[in-house]
């Protein structure tokens, strides 16, 4: 490729161990491979400081995007005040990426979810506008559409989720990360788009166990003779944990399980509910949020923070139960580790992934009697447990490694900039 580019990623966050922020690091690690320099405009991140703009408006849970969102998705008409309010905020993200476009020179935008799922309508209007102006080429890289949440079918912004979520311009490409996405993105918008799967890096593997999380079962409080039972997503309703929980129970054996991300993104109830379910079945559960992060660390406390590679470490079982799902960030991740997983056939692995031969443990709506006992047995069988996680491993290396991204990407940059081989 002829020389590098400075490449701007934008989104509402870029911290913590949510799918967005997990495979932006992914493709900040590619993109970079391939000799391109990455800045970043978010209202959180933890990327280096003199290479990101701050803009605490872009982020979801500031208290006015907030108040905003309270009031366009609870009913269908929009007061004056709630108007202005986004106007305002929009005219503030405005400023504030045209500033970011300046200070780094940017050459191409990659903009994650943020023209996706409304979480927060004036960045996604700022951008739109922007983009428009500036005709800046632009990939937006979308990880779910608003018309794939109930939470947002009754609303006072249809005129707001027409313009910018996602918006249709020439001189945007869109990234989708399923083959349904596509489909439903071009017979909604008559826009075209690539599919760039969820990826990880199978030519590298994952790290074992070392001295910083030789002893992590016993600080996370877990019984020697108990199995991990490791839940690896956020702690919202559509990820079902709730069936994570009667698996579990159903083993008889003794086990925890650990959940590693938080909640927060739709609200706590559900998070109480898992927490009481838990009890009621007598089922061990350790809520991890504060001790998993993209990177090692410490608590406020001085407590060990590990790392997402640290608690596939000591899994032993990934239980993944979800109803809905863009892709399958933790899918892939078991896989890597090479772990068995125990999951739900939701539509899009039924398209996109099961059709690639993986060996994992199925189930429909509800953690069968064939899906317990299949668990088992693999749990008791380690040669077959090896023979599918191998299996599985260089599936995932075929399909879902950074050399499948880094030719996407390569081909989209030079698409996007008028470059030919």
């Amino acid at each position: 490729m002829a020389g590098g580019n400075r490449i701007g990623i934008v989104a509402k966050r870029l911290e913590g161990t949510d799918g967005v922020s997990l495979e932006t690091e992914k493709w900040v690690q590619v993109l970079t491979e391939l000799g391109h320099e990455c800045y970043f405009f978010a209202g959180t991140s933890d990327w280096d400081s003199e290479r990101t703009l701050i803009a605490p408006e872009a982020h979801f849970e500031h208290p006015r995007i907030r108040e905003i969102n309270e009031a366009l998705f609870v009913t269908r008409r929009r007061t004056p005040a709630i108007s202005e309010a986004v106007g305002t905020i929009r005219g503030k993200l405005h400023n504030d990426l045209c500033e970011f476009l300046q200070r780094f020179s940017i050459d191409l935008l990659i903009v994650e979810n943020a023209l996706s799922i409304p979480m927060n309508i004036p960045l996604g209007l700022a951008l739109t506008t922007l983009i428009a102006e500036r005709e800046i080429p632009t990939i937006a890289h979308h990880h779910d559409f608003v018309w794939e949440r109930t939470r947002y079918a009754l609303n006072a912004a249809e005129d707001y989720l027409r313009a910018a979520f996602p918006p249709v311009m020439s001189s945007i490409h869109n990234v989708v990360i399923n083959s349904h996405a596509a489909t439903e993105l071009a017979r909604r918008t008559g826009m075209r788009s690539t599919v760039v799967p969820n990826v990880m890096d199978f030519d590298t593997p994952p790290p074992g166990p070392d001295e910083y999380s030789i002893d992590m079962r016993s600080d996370l409080g877990i019984p020697d003779d108990h199995l991990v039972v490791l839940q690896p997503t956020r702690i919202v309703p559509r990820k079902r944990i709730e069936l994570a929980l009667m698996l579990v129970k159903w083993l008889e054996r003794p086990a925890t399980l650990v959940i590693s991300h938080s909640a927060g993104d739709e609200g706590y109830e559900y998070e109480q509910f898992i927490r009481r379910l838990a009890e009621s079945l007598e089922v061990p559960v350790i809520l991890g949020s504060d001790r998993f992060a993209p990177r090692r660390g410490k608590t406020d406390e001085g407590r060990k923070v590990y790392n997402l590679s640290d608690a596939y470490t000591i899994a032993d079982l990934v239980t993944y139960p979800s109803l809905i799902e863009g892709f399958g960030n933790a899918f892939v991740e078991a896989l890597h580790h090479r772990k068995p997983v125990v999951m739900s056939r939701y539509a899009i692995y039924q398209t996109d992934i099961m059709p690639k031969g993986f060996q994992v443990i199925e189930f429909d709506d509800f953690v069968s009697e064939k899906a317990v006992n299949d668990t088992l047995a693999i749990l008791e069988n380690t040669d077959r447990l090896k023979e599918m996680a191998d299996l599985n491993y260089q599936l995932g290396r075929k399909h879902y490694s950074f050399g499948v991204l880094r030719k996407r990407l390569e081909l989209l940059i030079n698409h996007l900039l008028g470059r030919l081989y």
